[in-house]
């Protein structure tokens, strides 16, 4: 069975906790991706911001994206993945957490990112039709 390295885009670029989310929605923009690992200055993860988290916890409050700093929007531990992890293991957190993408660890170091799609592309239909099932229930 794949691991979460086997199957995962290597590389993930940060977010680091005290950049603005602005700076963060760029860099979204610029990468073409809907979510960014945000990491401290002590190269750990310290969560997980997504474009819907702008949107809600920012723009809806009426905060400014210019001041308000991603870290600020980390809340709590980041659901993870080692990068040694086997898919059972990706799919069991992927739906247990109700998340579709996870940051892949080594050890404390960020190596990248697991998304529903990666695990879509590497499994059979089954596997992957039960996480959809999981992640469309409440």
């Amino acid at each position: 069975m794949p691991t979460a390295r086997d199957i995962m885009t290597p590389n993930a670029e940060c977010v680091n906790a005290d950049e603005t989310v602005l700076d963060a929605a760029r860099k979204m923009a610029r990468l073409g991706v809907g979510s960014l690992p945000i990491c401290g200055t002590d190269d750990r993860l310290k969560g997980v911001l997504t474009d819907r988290d702008i949107v809600v916890k920012v723009l809806a409050e009426g905060k400014d994206p210019g001041s308000c700093l991603a870290g600020e929007l980390a809340q709590g531990e980041a659901v993870t993945i080692g990068a040694d992890d086997d898919a059972a293991e990706i799919l069991r957190t992927m739906a247990s957490h109700k998340v579709r993408r996870l940051p892949v660890i080594d050890g404390h170091k960020l190596v990248g990112i697991v998304a529903l799609a990666d695990v879509a592309r590497a499994l059979p239909d089954r596997p992957v039709g039960d996480l959809l099932d999981a992640l469309s229930t409440d």
